[in-house]
Protein backbone atom coordinates (compact mmCIF):
# COMPACT_ATOMS: atom_id res chain seq x y z
CA UNK A 1 0.00 0.00 0.00
CA UNK A 2 1.44 3.38 -0.94
CA UNK A 3 1.75 6.14 1.61
CA UNK A 4 -0.35 8.52 -0.52
CA UNK A 5 -3.54 6.52 -0.85
CA UNK A 6 -5.53 3.53 0.20
CA UNK A 7 -7.01 1.90 -2.86
CA UNK A 8 -9.04 -0.51 -0.70
CA UNK A 9 -10.67 2.37 1.17
CA UNK A 10 -11.27 4.28 -2.05
CA UNK A 11 -12.76 1.21 -3.73
CA UNK A 12 -15.05 0.73 -0.73
CA UNK A 13 -16.19 4.35 -0.94
CA UNK A 14 -16.84 3.97 -4.64
CA UNK A 15 -18.92 0.82 -4.02
CA UNK A 16 -20.92 2.70 -1.39
CA UNK A 17 -21.72 5.38 -3.96
CA UNK A 18 -19.62 8.11 -2.40
CA UNK A 19 -17.78 10.39 -4.75
CA UNK A 20 -14.04 10.65 -4.42
CA UNK A 21 -12.79 14.10 -5.33
CA UNK A 22 -9.13 13.27 -4.90
CA UNK A 23 -6.97 10.60 -3.32
CA UNK A 24 -6.53 10.91 0.42
CA UNK A 25 -3.00 10.95 1.80
CA UNK A 26 -2.78 8.57 4.72
CA UNK A 27 0.86 9.17 5.58
CA UNK A 28 2.11 6.75 8.23
CA UNK A 29 -1.44 5.50 8.83
CA UNK A 30 -1.18 3.46 5.64
CA UNK A 31 1.26 1.08 7.33
CA UNK A 32 0.07 1.28 10.94
CA UNK A 33 -1.58 -1.88 12.21
CA UNK A 34 -3.97 -0.08 14.56
CA UNK A 35 -5.40 2.12 11.82
CA UNK A 36 -5.74 -0.76 9.36
CA UNK A 37 -7.25 -2.97 12.06
CA UNK A 38 -9.86 -0.28 12.71
CA UNK A 39 -10.57 0.12 8.98
CA UNK A 40 -10.98 -3.65 8.60
CA UNK A 41 -13.27 -3.79 11.63
CA UNK A 42 -15.40 -0.97 10.24
CA UNK A 43 -15.67 -2.64 6.83
CA UNK A 44 -16.59 -5.97 8.45
CA UNK A 45 -19.14 -4.32 10.74
CA UNK A 46 -20.79 -2.45 7.86
CA UNK A 47 -21.00 -5.66 5.81
CA UNK A 48 -22.63 -7.49 8.73
CA UNK A 49 -24.94 -4.50 9.26
CA UNK A 50 -26.26 -4.80 5.73
CA UNK A 51 -26.99 -8.51 6.24
CA UNK A 52 -28.65 -8.09 9.63
CA UNK A 53 -30.77 -5.18 8.44
CA UNK A 54 -32.33 -7.58 5.93
CA UNK A 55 -34.05 -9.16 8.94
CA UNK A 56 -34.63 -5.85 10.71
CA UNK A 57 -32.06 -6.31 13.46
CA UNK A 58 -29.05 -4.42 14.69
CA UNK A 59 -25.72 -6.22 14.32
CA UNK A 60 -24.61 -4.89 17.68
CA UNK A 61 -27.14 -7.14 19.40
CA UNK A 62 -25.71 -10.36 17.94
CA UNK A 63 -22.70 -10.79 20.22
CA UNK A 64 -24.69 -9.81 23.30
CA UNK A 65 -27.50 -12.26 22.54
CA UNK A 66 -24.99 -15.00 21.71
CA UNK A 67 -23.07 -14.55 24.95
CA UNK A 68 -26.26 -14.55 27.03
CA UNK A 69 -27.64 -17.62 25.20
CA UNK A 70 -24.38 -19.55 25.66
CA UNK A 71 -24.07 -18.51 29.30
CA UNK A 72 -27.54 -18.68 30.88
CA UNK A 73 -27.71 -16.62 34.05
CA UNK A 74 -24.69 -14.50 33.17
CA UNK A 75 -24.45 -11.26 35.14
CA UNK A 76 -24.13 -7.92 33.41
CA UNK A 77 -20.64 -7.57 34.87
CA UNK A 78 -19.59 -10.95 33.46
CA UNK A 79 -21.20 -10.02 30.14
CA UNK A 80 -19.31 -6.74 30.12
CA UNK A 81 -15.97 -8.51 30.61
CA UNK A 82 -16.75 -11.21 28.04
CA UNK A 83 -17.80 -8.72 25.37
CA UNK A 84 -14.98 -6.25 25.99
CA UNK A 85 -17.48 -3.44 26.59
CA UNK A 86 -17.71 -1.23 29.63
CA UNK A 87 -20.88 -1.53 31.67
CA UNK A 88 -22.06 1.99 30.78
CA UNK A 89 -22.15 1.17 27.05
CA UNK A 90 -23.57 -2.31 27.61
CA UNK A 91 -26.44 -1.27 29.88
CA UNK A 92 -28.51 0.43 27.13
CA UNK A 93 -28.05 -2.64 24.90
CA UNK A 94 -29.30 -4.96 27.64
CA UNK A 95 -32.16 -2.60 28.46
CA UNK A 96 -33.19 -2.59 24.78
CA UNK A 97 -33.10 -6.38 24.63
CA UNK A 98 -35.19 -6.60 27.82
CA UNK A 99 -37.66 -3.97 26.56
CA UNK A 100 -38.09 -5.90 23.32
CA UNK A 101 -38.71 -9.15 25.20
CA UNK A 102 -35.57 -10.85 23.87
CA UNK A 103 -33.78 -11.09 27.21
CA UNK A 104 -35.08 -11.62 30.72
CA UNK A 105 -33.30 -9.87 33.58
CA UNK A 106 -33.75 -11.21 37.14
CA UNK A 107 -32.35 -9.84 40.37
CA UNK A 108 -30.20 -12.17 42.43
CA UNK A 109 -31.79 -12.70 45.85
CA UNK A 110 -28.45 -12.78 47.66
CA UNK A 111 -27.24 -9.55 45.99
CA UNK A 112 -29.99 -7.13 44.99
CA UNK A 113 -27.51 -5.12 42.86
CA UNK A 114 -26.82 -8.08 40.56
CA UNK A 115 -28.98 -9.22 37.68
CA UNK A 116 -28.88 -12.57 35.89
CA UNK A 117 -29.66 -12.56 32.18
CA UNK A 118 -31.35 -15.21 30.06
CA UNK A 119 -32.53 -15.27 26.46
CA UNK A 120 -36.30 -15.60 26.04
CA UNK A 121 -37.96 -17.78 23.38
CA UNK A 122 -38.42 -14.63 21.26
CA UNK A 123 -34.72 -13.86 21.75
CA UNK A 124 -33.81 -17.36 20.58
CA UNK A 125 -35.77 -16.79 17.36
CA UNK A 126 -34.02 -13.49 16.70
CA UNK A 127 -30.66 -15.07 17.52
CA UNK A 128 -31.34 -17.89 15.04
CA UNK A 129 -31.97 -15.30 12.31
CA UNK A 130 -28.88 -13.30 13.26
CA UNK A 131 -26.82 -16.51 13.30
CA UNK A 132 -27.78 -17.14 9.67
CA UNK A 133 -26.60 -13.62 8.79
CA UNK A 134 -23.40 -14.13 10.78
CA UNK A 135 -22.63 -17.40 8.99
CA UNK A 136 -23.08 -15.70 5.60
CA UNK A 137 -20.82 -12.91 6.81
CA UNK A 138 -18.17 -15.37 8.04
CA UNK A 139 -18.19 -17.14 4.67
CA UNK A 140 -17.52 -13.79 3.02
CA UNK A 141 -14.67 -13.07 5.44
CA UNK A 142 -13.29 -16.56 4.80
CA UNK A 143 -13.32 -15.78 1.10
CA UNK A 144 -11.21 -12.67 1.74
CA UNK A 145 -8.84 -14.18 4.33
CA UNK A 146 -8.57 -17.62 2.81
CA UNK A 147 -8.91 -20.96 4.57
CA UNK A 148 -5.15 -21.37 5.01
CA UNK A 149 -4.77 -18.07 6.89
CA UNK A 150 -7.95 -18.17 8.99
CA UNK A 151 -6.53 -19.89 12.10
CA UNK A 152 -3.36 -17.79 12.09
CA UNK A 153 -5.38 -14.59 11.59
CA UNK A 154 -7.69 -15.47 14.50
CA UNK A 155 -4.70 -16.33 16.70
CA UNK A 156 -3.12 -12.94 15.96
CA UNK A 157 -6.37 -11.07 16.68
CA UNK A 158 -6.82 -12.93 19.97
CA UNK A 159 -3.23 -12.23 20.93
CA UNK A 160 -3.72 -8.51 20.25
CA UNK A 161 -6.92 -8.50 22.35
CA UNK A 162 -5.24 -10.35 25.23
CA UNK A 163 -1.86 -8.65 25.33
CA UNK A 164 -2.31 -5.05 24.24
CA UNK A 165 -2.01 -2.49 27.03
Amino acid sequence: MRDEDSSAAQNRRARNGESIARPVKFGPLATWIGFNLRMAQEAAFQAFSRLSLEIGESPGRFATLTLIARNPGISQTELSHASGRDKSSLTPVVEDLVRRGLVQRKRVNSDRRTYRLNVTPAGKKVLTQLMRCARRHERNLDRVIGPRDRKRFLDILKRIAAEIE
